[in-house]
């Protein structure tokens, strides 16, 4: 590992967990960044902890702030949280998972500690293939911030920095993440994705999140290591 210092958005999912992985394969230093925002349950906030131990971390903060005062999503409100039986079934609205404003939140957070450990670099796990069409994962919001994140610090103002946002998922279908992740060694069952998981901490198998995950594990005809893991 080199002496590059990295903040990583780490949710515990699937893709956030490749997302630290590849940061660490470039050499980058990693501190990996995670929260309890109100959402519904804490299992994904238990996986951060496993993959941010086995991939390993300079450090994990799980920083407290609570989304359900404001509510309008699934995950931090009063609305159930949808199923489907296929991903095709999805159709073409914003879900009602949508957390408003989630992304741009929790990347504000990762450029408050960045600028803090004088670091550049902050790597995001978005998809902008198979996902549930979240307005905060498209490459145009994550050039978009990078642009706002550079007028907005003092270190950059002064030119001691100059912040990369880096989404190596954006293009990448859920399978190409899963072999991606794979060839860095990635764990899976370390991973949690649930949107609505069981009270056991097992995936429920039909909300968005869930399907999107397991069709990309079937696109290589494998299964899901998570599903037969703990919660």
């Amino acid at each position: 590992m080199g002496d590059t210092p990295a903040v990583i958005l780490l949710s515990g999912g699937l893709d956030s967990a490749t997302a630290l992985a590849v940061a660490r394969h470039e050499g980058f230093r990693t501190y990996a960044l995670s929260f309890r925002y109100g959402q519904r349950h804490e299992v994904e906030l238990a996986a951060a902890r496993r993959v941010a131990d086995a991939i390993g971390v300079e450090r994990h903060v799980i920083a407290d702030i609570d989304l359900r005062v404001f509510g309008g999503s699934a995950l931090t409100g009063d609305l159930a949280v949808p199923h489907h039986d296929r991903p095709e079934d999805l159709g073409n609205q914003i879900p009602d998972t949508y957390v408003p404003a989630r992304n741009t939140i929790f990347l504000s957070f990762a450029l408050a500690w960045a600028e803090t450990l004088g670091a550049e670099d902050i790597f995001i796990g978005v998809n902008a293939m198979d996902y549930s069409g979240y307005p905060d994962c498209r490459p145009e919001y994550i050039a978009a911030y990078e642009q706002m994140a550079n007028l907005a610090t003092k270190a950059g103002v002064l030119g001691n920095q100059h912040l990369r946002i880096h989404a190596p998922l954006i293009a990448l279908s859920k399978a190409a993440i899963i072999e991606l992740g794979r060839s860095l060694g990635v764990d899976y069952s370390l991973t949690h994705s649930c949107y609505d998981p069981e009270p056991s901490g097992a995936a429920c198998g039909t909300c968005d999140s869930c399907l999107f995950r397991r069709r990309g594990f079937a696109e290589l005809g494998l299964d899901d290591p998570a599903a037969a893991a703990p919660g």
